[in-house]
């Protein structure tokens, strides 16, 4: 095992709070394990009594040990977490869309005033370019039209300044976007040109926001385009109901 380093006592505390940590997450101390005593993790580690101490006391509140009186400290006896389910292999119906929208409201409509506050010039430039892409004649193509608009979003995610928001918009992929399930809703190609009009201006409006450095103008914006598209989505999903439940002509 590594030995400790002259560092500020916090520090010490942190770092150890980690390997610990690792170690467990590693399996070298296993679940329902009892931990070496205080004095063993302090010689072992190279750690004063009182930085393991706090190291242990940190694990105990993040749930990864427990100590029992007059026992010991063990590594806590259970299941490890289920990796998330959530990627663009988990997105295959309208229904696992519209749930998708449902937290997208939740995570884009911050990001959009977040880019409002934090976008630079060049951010700019690039949702400008996404923006024009989704409405050039080859954007009617449905495999362009989709992959711009997610440019679209991804890049407002971007510009927010946070790695996180921006991280799970590219995990998620193109087939966040509602309209890979709406290519087939409408009857004619009139309804298919009146909703490209709608989305284009709803667009229209968030990159306006973001323009201005509105955070109230860009969050409405996105608010308003998100929830419209789980309103059309959700009639798209009643529609499909009801031509499913109606009876054959005779």
């Amino acid at each position: 095992m590594i030995q400790g380093q002259a560092q500020p006592p916090k520090r010490r505390a942190d770092i150890l709070v980690q390997r610990l940590a690792q170690y467990i997450r590693e399996g070298v101390l296993k679940r329902g394990e009892k931990l070496p005593t205080e004095v063993d993790i302090a010689s072992q580690e190279g750690f004063s009594r009182s930085v393991v101490r706090e190291a242990l006391l940190r694990l105990q509140a993040a749930g990864l040990v427990e100590t029992r009186r007059s026992v010991g400290t063990f590594v806590i006896d259970m299941p490890p977490p289920q990796e998330l389910r959530l990627g663009p292999e988990s997105i295959t119906t309208l229904e696992d869309v519209l749930h998708l929208l449902e937290l997208r409201i939740s995570l884009e409509v911050d990001a959009a005033g977040l880019a409002a506050s934090n976008r630079s010039n060049a951010d700019l430039a690039d949702i400008r370019q996404a923006l024009l892409a989704m409405k050039e004649p080859d954007s009617k193509k449905p495999g362009i039209a989709i992959q711009a608009d997610f440019q679209f979003h991804l890049r407002i995610a971007r510009a927010s300044g946070n790695q996180y928001m921006f991280d799970i918009m590219k995990h998620l992929g193109t087939k966040m976007i509602p309209r890979t399930q709406m290519n087939s809703a409408y009857a004619s190609n009139e309804e298919r040109l009146a909703y490209l009009e709608m989305v284009h201006h709803e667009h229209d409006s968030i990159f306006a926001g973001i323009a201005m450095q509105s955070p109230d103008s860009a969050r409405a914006a996105m608010f308003l385009h998100l929830n419209n598209s789980r309103e059309r989505l959700r009639r798209t999903r009643m529609a499909k109901t009801t031509t499913l439940q109606s009876p054959p002509e005779a």
